[in-house]
């Protein structure tokens, strides 16, 4: 893993963006705990990020399926078959992106769009925004 995947969009309970840093080859994130640097294995943060987002997509592979298809321009079977493919297969691209990373220009897309994950002192994660979704609780007013 070179860096933290979210290096960036992640802050603390307080909206202080969480700085990154290396600890010998390890990534962490560093969360300023009144002062206090704590460090928090990047992996342990992001997993909890990537098991989110699967949880997402779970149910949904034929509509995302579609949907990607149609922003490519690969409208056809063969493109969506590989689609498909590629979101039941979900584990392995996660694998695959922790070893590779977000290329800065796409979590700088990411954090322009809204998204941004808050984390506590101990790195759990609390809260995800992500851009175009609405929560439950406003959907009364």
């Amino acid at each position: 893993m070179p860096q933290p995947l979210f290096a960036g969009l992640v802050v603390d309970e307080n909206d202080q963006v969480v700085e990154t840093t290396m600890v010998g080859s390890e990534p962490m994130y560093v969360v300023n705990d009144a002062g206090f640097r704590r460090h928090i294995p990047a992996e342990y943060v992001d997993r909890q990020v990537l098991n989110f987002l699967k949880e997402q997509i779970s149910g949904h592979e034929d509509l995302l399926t579609e949907q990607t298809a149609k922003m490519l321009g690969q409208d056809d079977i063969f493109s969506k078959a590989i689609i498909e493919k590629q979101f039941r297969n979900i584990d392995q691209q996660f694998e695959q992106l922790l070893k590779t990373g977000i290329p800065e220009e796409g979590r700088a897309y990411m954090g322009m769009m809204g998204f941004r994950i808050v984390i506590n002192f101990h790195g759990d994660v609390i809260r995800i925004d992500q851009p175009g979704l609405i929560s439950g609780e406003d959907e009364g007013e």
